[in-house]
Parts: C-alpha cells; sequence; structure tokens
C-alpha cells in the first residue's frame, strides 16, 4: 500500500496496460466465496488506486479525461480478457471486479463496460453458462451500469430482455429481485434521460423494460421489505423503491400502506452497527434507500418566485406545438394537501426515528436528504413539537456544524456566500423550530447551544442565495433568541453585518418583513448596550436622529405588531437624555413626533390637517400596548427638558399635535381601570404639560 503515495508508481502502473503483480489480486477479489473481511479490504485497496491515479497530473489522455483513460487502461484489459474465456470462474471474477469498480469509479467502469464486444460476452456468458451465480453476477453488474446515464443509452435488447425474463422465472430470490431494481433504475433512470431531451418518451421506455408495469414492480419490491429478506436483497429493494417513489401516484400508495411503511422505517439501525456484507457499507447504503424514500414521500413541490411561474408558463408555450407532448402540470397528488396528509402518516409510523442516523454518517447525501425531509416536516406547526422530542434540532444542528468550516468569509464582506441547498434547508428547518418554541425547548438548557445558532441563522439572513421567507424567518428566530438573556441579544448584535442587513430590512415593502426586522432591533434594543448606543446614543447624533425618525415612522404604520415593536423601541430609548434630544430635534423639523405619540394613546385625536377621507381611515380603536409606550415616551421626554422657553414652545406643540387632550382624557376615562404603572407616568406627564401652561 505504501507504494501507492509513490505518483511514479502509479504513473508507471496506469501506463503500463496490466495491473503489476502487487494489485493483480484485486480481479478475483469480488468473487462471491471471497471472504468479507478481504472483500472490503479489496475495496479499499481499489479506491486507493482510483483515487491517487485521479490526483495523478502526469497522466495526458485523447478521447476521454486523462484519468479516466489512464484508469481504464489499467483495469480494462484483465476484465476483457477473463470476459473472452469459457471458465465460469474467470468470468464471475471479471463482471465481479466490473462491478466494484462501479460502485468505486464509475466513469472509468462505464467506460470500459460501453468497449465494443463488452456486453455482448456479458450476455453471452449467460447462454453459454447458464448457472445461477453467474446470473446473480450478471444482474449486479447491470443493475450497477444501468443506474448511469451512458451506460443506460447503450443497454441492448437481448439484455432488456434477459432482465426481464429474469426477474419473474429466476428460481433464486436474491437474482430476481436484482434483476427487478435493474428494471426499475432503467425504467425511471430513462424517463429522465427523455425528460431532459423530448419531454414524451415515457411510453417507450415502458415497452423497452419489458412486460411489467411500475405497480407491478414495486409490488415485488414491497413483498421483498415486508418479508424480511436477507440484507442484500433488502438493499435492492429499497434502492428499487426510491426511485419509483418519485412518482406522485406510487408516493400515495406506498404511504398509505403502514405496514410496509413501519418495517420499512424499521430498517434504519438504532445504533452503530458492524459491516455484515462484502460491499461498501451496506448498512449505511441500505439507510440511504430509506432516507430517500422518507424524503420523496415527505417533500413538497419547490415554491416557485413569480419570475420562475413566468419562465415555466413560456416554456410550456414553447413545448406545446411538438407531437405527443404531454400536459407538464403537476399532478394534484403532489399538492399540498397530499404532501401534509403523507407526513402526518409517516410520522405516525416512526419516520423521525430514521433521521438520527445522520448524527452517525458523515456522507453529504445522508445530510442532504435528512435537511430536505426535516424542512418539509416542521412546515407544519402542529409536528414541531414531534420533531423537538425526537431529537430532530440536534439532527440539523449537526448537519448545520458540519458545513461552517466552509463559510469563513466575513458576512460583512461586499458579497456574501451563496449557502448550499444542504445547508439553507437544514438552517430553515432550525428557524422554524426555532420560531414556535422556546430557546430552551429547541437547544436545551445549555446557553452554548444558542450561541451555536446564532452564525448559521446571520448567514442564512445575509447570504446572496437566501430568498425572501428565508430572511423573515432567519430574523424571527432571532427575535426569539434574543429574548433569552443579554448576554445571548448582545452576541447577535456583534454578528458581522447583521444590524446592518436588518436595518435595510425594516423599508421592505413586505409587511411581515419588515414587522420581523423592526421586532428583532426592538429586541436587541432592550438587551444589548451596544445596539442601545447605536439608537439612542450621543456619539452620533445625526444618525441618532436618523434612525429615531424610522421608529416613529414605524410607529404610525397599519400593521398593528410593527407598530407595537416600533413604539416600544422608542419607549426604551427615551429613558437616555440624548436620545429624548434627538426626538426634541425631530419634532422641531418635522411637527410629527407629538402628533403621533397623541395618536398612539388615544386615536380619536386627529390632527386639523388630515383630510376627511384620512380621517375615516384611521382605526380608533385604543391598544393598551401602544399607550403604554407612548405615555413612557410623553413622559420621560418632556421630565428631561431643563431649558424653560424650549420646554413652553414644546407644550404649545403638544397641545396643537392633541397630546395634553389625549394624556387628559385617558387620566379621565381610564384612571380607574389600569395599572399604577401605567397610570402614574400619564399623570406624571400630564402635570408637566398642565403645570407650565
Amino acid at each position: 500500500m505504501a507504494k501507492l503515495e509513490d505518483p511514479k508508481y502509479v504513473s508507471a502502473m496506469s501506463s503500463s496496460g496490466t495491473l503489476p503483480n502487487e494489485l493483480a489480486y484485486l480481479i478475483t477479489a469480488f468473487l462471491p466465496t471471497t471472504p468479507i473481511g478481504e472483500r472490503s479490504k479489496a475495496f479499499l485497496t481499489l479506491s486507493a488506486f482510483c483515487q491517487d491515479v485521479r490526483n495523478s497530473s502526469s497522466n495526458q489522455g485523447t478521447d476521454l479525461d486523462p484519468h479516466t483513460e489512464a484508469l481504464v487502461r489499467a483495469l480494462g484489459p484483465p476484465i476483457a480478457t477473463r470476459l473472452a474465456g469459457t471458465d465460469e470462474n474467470e468470468l464471475l471474477a471479471s463482471m465481479s471486479f466490473l462491478t466494484a469498480l462501479f460502485q468505486v469509479d464509475w466513469k472509468s467502469a462505464a467506460s470500459i463496460f460501453q468497449q465494443d464486444g463488452v456486453l455482448e460476452a456479458i450476455m453471452d456468458s449467460v447462454d453459454l453458462a447458464p448457472s445461477e451465480h453467474l446470473a446473480r453476477t450478471v444482474a449486479q453488474l447491470l443493475s450497477q451500469a444501468i443506474g448511469h446515464k451512458p451506460c443506460r443509452g447503450g443497454l441492448s435488447p437481448q439484455a432488456i430482455k434477459w432482465l426481464d425474463f429474469t426477474s419473474q422465472n429466476s428460481s433464486n430470490a436474491n437474482t430476481r429481485i436484482t434483476a427487478t431494481n435493474a428494471l426499475i433504475k432503467l425504467s425511471k433512470g430513462s424517463a429522465f434521460d427523455n425528460a431532459q431531451t423530448l419531454g414524451d418518451a415515457v411510453g417507450d421506455v415502458q415497452t423497452r423494460v419489458g412486460s411489467r408495469n411500475d405497480e407491478d414492480l414495486a409490488a415485488s419490491m414491497k413483498a421483498v421489505i415486508v418479508a424480511g429478506a436477507n440484507e442484500t436483497s433488502l438493499a435492492d429493494a429499497v434502492e428499487g423503491l426510491a426511485y419509483l417513489s418519485v412518482d406522485p401516484m406510487m408516493k400515495e400508495e406506498l404511504s398509505q400502506d403502514t405496514v410496509f411503511l413501519k418495517r420499512l422505517f424499521s430498517l434504519v439501525p438504532r445504533r452503530k452497527t458492524n459491516n455484515a456484507s462484502g460491499s461498501i457499507d451496506t448498512p449505511t447504503t441500505l439507510a440511504f434507500g430509506v432516507l430517500s424514500i422518507a424524503s420523496n414521500l415527505c417533500t413538497y413541490r419547490p415554491r416557485l418566485t413569480e419570475e420562475q411561474i413566468q419562465m415555466e408558463k413560456l416554456r410550456n408555450m414553447a413545448s406545446a406545438p411538438k407531437a405527443n407532448t404531454k400536459s407538464s402540470s403537476p399532478s394534484i397528488l403532489d399538492d399540498d394537501d397530499h404532501v401534509r396528509a403523507r407526513i402526518r402518516r409517516a410520522i405516525d409510523v416512526g419516520v423521525l426515528d430514521i433521521f438520527s442516523l445522520v448524527i452517525r454518517s458523515d456522507t453529504v447525501a445522508v445530510r442532504a436528504l435528512t435537511a430536505k425531509a426535516l424542512l418539509s416536516i416542521v412546515e407544519e406547526k402542529d409536528n414541531r413539537g414531534k420533531v423537538l422530542q425526537s431529537g430532530g434540532a440536534k439532527v440539523l444542528m449537526h448537519i448545520i456544524k458540519q458545513s461552517m468550516p466552509f463559510y469563513q468569509q466575513s458576512l460583512s464582506s461586499a458579497s456574501p456566500q451563496a449557502l448550499e441547498t444542504t445547508t439553507l434547508d437544514a438552517i430553515q428547518a432550525l428557524a422554524k423550530l426555532a420560531i414556535t418554541s422556546s430557546p430552551i425547548q429547541v437547544f436545551g438548557p445549555n446557553e452554548g447551544a444558542m450561541y451555536d445558532a446564532i452564525r448559521p441563522f446571520s448567514l442564512m439572513l445575509q447570504g446572496s442565495s437566501s430568498t425572501l421567507l428565508q430572511r423573515f424567518e432567519s430574523m424571527m428566530a432571532l427575535t426569539n433568541l434574543s429574548s433569552q438573556g443579554t448576554e445571548t441579544a448582545t452576541r447577535i448584535a456583534k454578528s458581522d453585518g447583521l444590524l446592518q442587513k436588518v436595518e435595510l430590512l425594516l423599508l421592505e415593502d413586505h409587511t411581515l418583513v419588515r414587522r420581523a426586522a423592526m421586532e428583532l432591533i426592538c429586541n436587541l434594543i432592550a438587551g444589548s448596550d451596544e445596539v442601545f448606543e447605536r439608537y439612542g446614543g450621543e456619539d452620533n447624533p445625526s444618525a441618532t436622529k436618523s434612525k429615531l425618525q424610522i421608529m416613529f415612522a414605524l410607529s404610525d404604520v397599519d400593521d398593528l405588531p410593527t407598530r407595537l415593536a416600533a413604539s416600544g423601541a422608542v419607549a426604551t430609548l427615551t429613558s437616555a437624555p440624548s436620545a429624548c434630544a434627538a426626538i426634541i430635534s425631530l419634532q422641531s423639523d418635522k411637527h410629527r413626533v407629538f402628533s403621533i405619540l397623541a395618536q398612539l394613546i388615544d386615536p380619536s385625536v386627529i390632527d386639523r390637517d388630515n383630510s376627511e377621507e384620512e380621517k375615516e381611515s384611521i382605526d380608533l380603536e385604543v391598544h393598551p400596548g401602544l399607550v403604554h409606550r407612548a405615555i413612557i415616551s410623553t413622559r420621560n421626554i418632556f421630565s428631561g427638558v431643563s431649558d424653560k422657553v424650549l420646554l413652553e414652545q414644546l407644550i404649545r406643540e403638544a397641545e396643537e399635535a392633541g397630546l395634553q387632550h389625549a394624556l387628559m382624557n385617558f387620566v379621565k376615562t381610564q384612571g380607574g381601570r389600569v395599572d399604577a404603572g401605567v397610570l402614574r407616568p400619564a399623570v406624571e406627564a400630564l402635570q408637566v404639560l398642565m403645570d407650565k401652561s
């Protein structure tokens, strides 16, 4: 193995046309009779050799990429030599080796499979020496090859006919299942290939795969899983159903069979298991197939943007004149109601238990499927508690942590990084959990876990690939986190670029996004000294005044939660004399501050400049939260003014704006019905106004 690390040795092996003695044993190492331990070591050796060849920069080629060509030169001749003979052991050795190569380096394996005479020799072998061992090995090889587009296109009618016959008539159950799996992969793979080109060749695919339709193929695979066959047959059955479950009708059929689903989900090990087969990590492969089916059952259709919807319409119009083109309208079985029902059925039979696999697996594919499925499951609020109970938040944090090292660039840079789909799915799913549950329920009592979630949410908020919905949900999650304590709020505030992004979203047209931004800033003002100084400090009076102007503007919008957050931020800031001075300056410039405060206390106090139409549109309902916030702000603003001339001027403006009247009306009508914490500052503010009047 040491020589594999020498580039000169690798180059010499790959250019000689034959394998040296050190690796020649690999050709026979994958025979069914080879002990499991030796077969596993052979996989590692073959994988190391292929990887070293691909890492070598000395290979030069023509038709293929140079590294694939080098592997074909080294590995192709011993395969072709043995396929040309009639000895069954030699045939088994060559085909077992090629099957293993597909699992290690599919490009070189596909190139060898497509060479002249290879497929013909493979199919001739089952005619010349039709043993059960050979038939199973051929079925395994064809199943591996069919999984790759270059090999599907070159598959002969003889091979398809043989697979169809073997899937129904072989005396060996394992061989029947492997052949059935190959037919399923051919059916769905060819349909996908044609969809990329013609878009309507599904009928042709059904003819090519033989006499069995998808329902018949699926029934065979389900029977294997329910019966609990050996691990190899189970892997083939699960893989076949993973291909079939992309079809909406098949999703419905599989999700309604609770006996099958319970057995399927039980195949995922709840703890680490020893590898009991000679293939590459079969338990993980089997679990990946189960995850694929679960993800297909639970995933919603992609939410298209308005631009994407228009592009889809144009694409449909362009393809409409083509003959035999089927309607591209999405199936009703894939609408949101059907997906929600499938998710509920899957949860009832234990789908949430399988996602813990991701904690024990470091494969990118497993993480991607898990994140995608959990995002769909937590879409419905009723499911979120069950996800938390099953450890879903821990699973999502694990997925996120695996990807965080790839996002080291400063978030305050001019070009924020685009997050990968898997990372975004996991962060968004975690955000949904953090929105509707307390931080302790989601992250546990350990504050470190809460701190770890801040950066992912900040990444989703600022990432260039994030949608407006994802930005909204990240702000909602951060708002909930910031309420946990001052340390958490401070850490959120210090996240690179976060405040600047949230402040931009305050100007967003979408009401819910603007509300979420305002609520987050309100919490940060209350919880972080740094943010409090940013909005109410005296270091930069001009900036403070500008930010307060936005706060007052948002205190006067139609959306009640936004008004509550904005007026709450103002009330908190007025505890600082510098903020009160900025507000007084703002009133002197714009003459709107006191009017807004008056209408928050008593909406019936309408500015005399408003038209009759504007007066009719004003909501006259009194909200206790708005009243309290406005009273606190008014008391703080006036109690801090020591300049008599300025105070007299402000009192006149307050009277003109109706603020004095609003306070008097509140004390008279609500004095005996409100808490002292509200009445006392109202009386104090009114006293200042009345005394000076």
